[in-house]
């Protein structure tokens, strides 16, 4: 497995993306400057919206060598970890909320050869997380309600990124925050301990044309470097 990244990583999600042209998108984003490429998976039970399954992810494959940041709000999920991990992602997180044997799930990403991550929702409290943290090498904090973009960053959830960055303290394991996130806001989230920051319409609103100044921005506001 790889180990935590020292510096921000940015992980643009393509649900803010052109569906129409998600191909063209994701290989914009990764020559941009993306370090990551989230693929939110959405069921429309477990969250109220639908996207897409392994499918469109084996077909974006090819077009980034990027890490495939594969995020699935689905439930159940066990049927679905291989077909994923098949499809060429290369970390895959699970919610704790999503069904009752995570454990398993978690380890069966890891027989896979993948990056196990555990997500959970703003209203699940950082506990609910601890028994599995020898078990993963993400935690993905939602810092709004799973299910649409363009959601406000839920502040409280600043709190439950700190509590997570104590319970994995000097362990390898990325702390990323999905949701509302902007240059404005996201060295909040630095600050409070997260290194992997998951951003849609920050990135996508405005066109390709602007993709790199915009990852740019929120690299810099949660502390990193920017290329002159």
């Amino acid at each position: 497995m790889t180990t935590r990244t020292a510096g921000p990583i940015i992980s643009p999600s393509i649900l803010a993306a052109d569906f129409a042209a998600l191909g063209e998108e994701v290989r914009a984003v990764s020559e941009a400057g993306a370090d990551w490429i989230h693929l939110d998976v959405m069921d429309g039970h477990f969250v109220p919206n639908i996207t897409f399954g392994p499918d469109v992810v084996k077909a974006l494959r090819p077009h980034s060598a990027k890490v495939f940041d594969v995020h699935l709000m689905i439930a159940p999920a066990d049927p679905y970890l291989a077909a994923f991990a098949e499809a060429g992602a290369d970390a895959i997180s699970v919610h704790v909320e999503a069904g009752p044997h995570i454990h398993r799930s978690l380890q069966t990403i890891r027989t896979l050869g993948k990056r196990a991550g555990i997500a959970l929702n703003p209203g699940t409290p950082a506990s609910a997380i601890e028994p599995l943290i020898d078990m993963v090498d993400l935690v993905l904090v939602m810092t709004v309600n799973p299910g649409f973009g363009g959601q406000s960053f839920i502040p409280s959830t600043l709190e439950t990124i700190a509590r997570i960055k104590a319970m994995t303290a000097g362990r390898d394991i990325d702390i990323e925050v999905d949701g509302g996130i902007t240059p404005e806001n996201v060295g909040l989230a630095a600050a409070a301990g997260a290194n992997a920051f998951v951003a849609g319409s920050a990135v996508f609103k405005g066109g390709p044309a602007g993709y790199a100044e915009r990852i740019a921005a929120i690299r810099a506001g949660a502390g990193g470097t920017v290329a002159c």
